[in-house]
């Protein structure tokens, strides 16, 4: 793309998404963070957003109903940082995009998990159910391995988990449709599925409870979700502020006070060790 095109695109995007275009006299005071709706934006607006302001920052938050545009976005200078992602898409998606992205923190996440509104019980499946799930590929991956450990599905011997997708499916054993919709549609996909995976966020933006999942993935480290941001921004004093905030105690009070059913960082759980092994406790 040659780059007057490329900017009026990404000019054309920023008043869509109703996000100032950057400037090089911006006040390093103010922040401009994207998420997606739902427990990732409560996250920043109940604990990041009072942390930082503390110090003098004043904070935007911008939500998107998608997994594409916040990238973009960022990747342009209309957010400073975004809240939605974990590293396996950061990664891949940063390098198909060609964006100089980077991770700066995890934080506390909210798992994949299979719901139905037709079944109580995973065992009630039967030969040709409708499941659906998401259809970026990251997440895709971790759809079907859950459904290889059910056994609903058999995957190719030696299937890479990070990277499977339908073309690893060996044997359906239970003969169910697979139908892969966009992430943020799975909750209403419930109306007409047997069962589906629903990203723990689009759940809680639902209305729907974690504990009302009949599967729940045990997360691992690949899909803990992450602060993104510019990788010339690593180093500079917002990043670090930022970073601290979700490292913080006081973070990680609110954690368990609204988000207790989230699967904690390496960070998060450090601090709760550490507290416990203090006399008294």
């Amino acid at each position: 793309m040659q780059a007057p095109r490329r900017n009026l695109l990404l000019a054309a995007l920023a008043l869509a998404l109703g996000i100032a275009a950057p400037s090089y006299a911006k006040d390093p005071k103010e922040l401009v963070i994207g998420t997606s709706a739902g427990p990732y934006a409560d996250q920043i607006k109940l604990g990041i957003k009072p942390i930082l302001e503390k110090q003098g920052y004043k904070i935007k938050l911008v939500e998107f109903n998608d997994y594409i545009q916040p990238n973009f976005a960022l990747a342009e200078g209309s957010l400073d940082a975004n809240v939605f992602q974990h590293i396996v898409y950061l990664n891949e998606f940063a390098a198909k995009n060609k964006l100089p992205l980077a991770d700066l923190v995890k934080i506390p996440t909210a798992p994949i998990a299979i719901y139905s509104k037709k079944h109580k019980a995973l065992s009630e499946v039967k030969e040709g159910a409708t499941v659906a799930m998401p259809n970026d590929p990251t997440n895709q991956a971790r759809a079907l391995v859950l459904l290889d450990q059910l056994g609903w599905i058999k995957l190719r011997d030696k299937f890479d988990p990070v990277k499977a997708s339908e073309r690893d499916i060996a044997v359906n054993v239970k003969k169910i449709k697979l139908i892969s919709l966009e992430a943020a549609q799975l909750p209403r996909s419930l109306q007409d599925t047997d069962y589906s995976f629903v990203n723990g966020n689009y759940a809680l933006a639902a209305g729907m409870k974690l504990k009302e999942a009949l599967l729940t993935e045990k997360i691992s480290a690949n899909y803990i979700n992450l602060v993104a941001i510019r990788s010339a921004d690593k180093d500079k004093q917002f990043a670090k502020d930022l970073a601290a905030a979700y490292r913080s105690r006081e973070f990680l009070a609110v954690t368990n006070k609204y988000f207790p059913d989230y699967s904690k960082t390496e960070d998060q759980l450090a601090l709760e060790a550490a507290g416990a092994s203090k006399p008294g406790k």
